[in-house]
């Protein structure tokens, strides 16, 4: 397996399992991530939410860890990267209005490098304007600017994520597994065990 260099966008109040759990596999099987946080710079943190399903009408929030980014937003170029990942949480609903966040996710997309989103990442996919005829999942809530911006939405499990070509989406954290394993896939990554 090459080694890939993945770029992580995030920011405060995204999901803490959907940073850190993707952050630290990925790293795991031998990728280089670079975690960045527009406005930041590589060794401040952000802030993460941990969102849980405890059977209200929605998620629920609690504070979770501060995540330490390793690189700097305004230094990298996402022309040096090989595919994109993008956490959900509540930092996608800001980061969305930042237009140099909105370039690098077009440039995946017109690339065709995969990307991994989850839960309210679609919503950087959204206003990015890249879904356009594609399958994606996210956290139903968004399921509406999936469909606004000319995408597909995917109703599937919790515990699931879906494929369309070089996108990997899944609703949320339960899905780490699957979405994981898929991401690794379409990034021609092989694990034997």
């Amino acid at each position: 397996m090459a080694a890939k260099k993945i770029l992580m966008i995030t920011g405060d109040f995204t999901e803490d399992y959907e940073t850190m759990v993707p952050f630290q596999a990925l790293l795991m099987v031998g990728h280089t991530v670079h975690a960045v946080c527009p406005g930041k710079q590589a060794g401040e943190q952000v802030k993460t939410a941990v969102h849980d399903f405890e059977g209200d009408q929605t998620y629920s929030e609690k504070p979770g860890h501060h995540f330490t980014l390793n690189a700097t937003f305004a230094d990298v170029k996402p022309a040096d990267y090989d595919a994109l990942v993008i956490p959900g949480g509540r930092a996608p609903e800001y980061l969305r209005l930042n237009p140099e966040v909105l370039a690098a996710v077009r440039h995946f997309a017109e690339a065709g490098k995969p990307i991994a989103a989850i839960c309210h990442g679609a919503q950087l996919l959204s206003a990015a304007g890249v879904l356009t005829g594609r399958s994606c999942s996210a956290y139903p809530a968004c399921g509406p600017e999936v469909v606004a911006a000319g995408g597909r939405y995917a109703d599937i499990p919790v515990d699931q994520a879906t494929v369309d070509g070089n996108l990997v989406t899944a609703p949320a954290w339960p899905a780490h597994p699957d979405w994981l394993a898929k991401f690794l896939k379409v990034l021609g990554s092989r694990i034997e065990a």
